[in-house]
């Protein structure tokens, strides 16, 4: 289990906001998926088994249920960051409708910005979220 909180370079407010939503939101995924690779890696087991549930918990559809988790517990400030993620994220991939896609790329915004600006709140929304899956869902 991932007990540090993640250590970001906790940029100045007036060099974070100088960067593009689509910018918070590259950081951001990137975060993401080294916290729940972390998540992850106890017990141990084989590759493809880190890499599936991995995967399932970065996907785009399940970053909107964390999302949606999240959402009481959000600042007015942290709403806003969503929204301009929200606003900022193009259509995406042909598998997803945009709805989804916008929503997902809202949450890697938010988590790039906490990233760079309050690692321990980060931590905290962080820890917040459910990664168990009814038996099944994970393959």
């Amino acid at each position: 289990m991932f007990h540090q909180p993640l250590s970001g370079i906790n940029c100045s407010l007036s060099e974070v906001n100088q960067l593009s939503p689509v910018a918070l939101a590259y950081i951001g995924d990137a975060v993401f998926e080294l916290y729940v690779r972390s998540r992850y890696l106890f017990p141990t087991k084989r590759i493809d088994n880190y890499h599936r549930q991995v995967v399932c918990q970065v996907r785009a559809e399940s970053q909107v249920r964390h999302l949606r988790s999240l959402q009481p517990h959000l600042t007015e400030a942290e709403s806003e960051i969503l929204r301009r993620g929200r606003n900022a994220a193009g259509s995406g991939p042909k598998r997803l409708s945009a709805k989804i896609y916008q929503e997902a790329s809202s949450l890697e915004t938010l988590i790039g910005y906490l990233y760079l600006t309050d690692s321990q709140r980060l931590a905290q929304l962080l820890a917040k979220l459910d990664f168990d899956f009814p038996q099944g869902e994970e393959s």
